[in-house]
């Protein structure tokens, strides 16, 4: 798999690791440019793809929980941001463990850490602090890093984050795709029927 990079992207031997990285880089960016009415182009792997599609869904269906957040974000200053950020996912999604637990990681909140680091790089580019940008992408992709990304491990990767909000096909979808196998099937065996004839 070709893994495109953005710039100054920190770069992990660690495919696991990369990808947080660019899943945070990715969506910080994709928010920050409009989100789906943007600029940006399409995602570059399945695991951006699904987390811009989970992202604007979450902001679409529950908008009520995300406008709690710039009052919480209202005393965030440029060299305050990572620090706040990082309190805020250790408080609210990944509370400590008791020593010799083990944590069951939800998936969902896995999205939460992404779309609330979206909703704080925002909040920093409404108030014009858009130099703190960069520093909201490495904050982030070093927590899922840090706190995260062991237990995707034990999960077998993003491969479980990919099926869980990846974009479904649709019904209609489906059924075309099911008319076209069947259409495909006929043909098949209309012309297997003619060949069979001319030869007997």
């Amino acid at each position: 798999m070709l893994l495109i990079t953005k710039p100054n992207m920190v770069l992990s031997p660690d495919p696991l690791v990369r990808e947080a990285f660019l899943m945070a880089y990715d969506y910080i960016d994709y928010v920050t440019t409009g989100g789906a009415e943007g600029t940006m182009g399409p995602a570059p792997t399945a695991c951006t793809a699904a987390l811009r599609h989970a992202g604007d869904e979450l902001l679409t269906r529950f908008p009520i929980f995300f406008r709690r957040w710039p009052r919480v974000f209202q005393d965030v200053k440029e060299n305050t941001a990572c620090r706040k950020l990082t309190s805020i996912l250790d408080e609210h999604f990944f509370p400590p463990v008791p020593r010799g637990r083990g944590r069951d990681l939800a998936w969902s909140a896995v999205l939460s850490v992404y779309v609330l680091a979206g909703q704080m790089a925002l909040h920093c580019q409404e108030r014009g602090m858009v130099g703190v940008l960069p520093q909201l992408k490495k904050c982030v992709g070093a927590y899922v890093e840090r706190v995260i990304c062991p237990e995707i491990r034990d999960k077998g990767g993003w491969t479980g984050f990919v099926s869980r909000f990846g974009q479904k096909q649709g019904l209609e979808g489906q059924v075309k795709r099911l008319c076209c196998w069947t259409l495909l099937a006929l043909a098949t065996s209309i012309i297997t029927y003619f060949l069979w004839k001319r030869v007997t």
